[in-house]
């Protein structure tokens, strides 16, 4: 399972790339391995405002359909409109194109909640 140490992860399976006020956010490597095959990817809504826990996109795969979370509060900046027409990008390359949103992070405090990597390698082998 590929977890990368340079990378903060919640609860929920989402990573999260710092990138100074902003944030990256998609789905890690076990979360994709356990959906399956991702057929769509309902991406937020570039300007909404969202809050830490709210659901921001729907991972629909050929197991299920999944709701990601806001990892923390903010803005969406940017949305991944490749993944509209290339959702596998999800299975292949989860840490990279198959990002889903960014977020400029309202409150940079949340970030210290987050998981590291040690702690989220912990919480998947439970």
């Amino acid at each position: 399972m590929n977890i990368p140490d340079d990378l903060r992860y919640s609860s929920d399976h989402e990573w999260i790339r710092v990138e100074g006020s902003t944030v990256r956010i998609g789905i890690t490597d076990y979360a994709q391995d356990a959906l399956g095959d991702v057929v769509f990817v309902q991406l937020p809504d570039v300007g909404s405002v969202v809050a830490t826990g709210q659901s921001i996109s729907e991972v629909e795969s050929t197991k299920s359909v999944s709701d990601i979370y806001a990892p923390v509060a903010g803005t969406v900046t940017a949305a991944n409109d490749a993944l509209e027409t290339g959702p596998d990008s999800l299975n292949s390359d989860p840490y990279g194109d198959g990002w889903i949103c960014t977020i400029e992070v309202s409150d940079p405090g949340e970030l210290d909640a987050l998981l590291d990597a040690q702690a989220y390698r912990l919480l998947i082998e439970d």
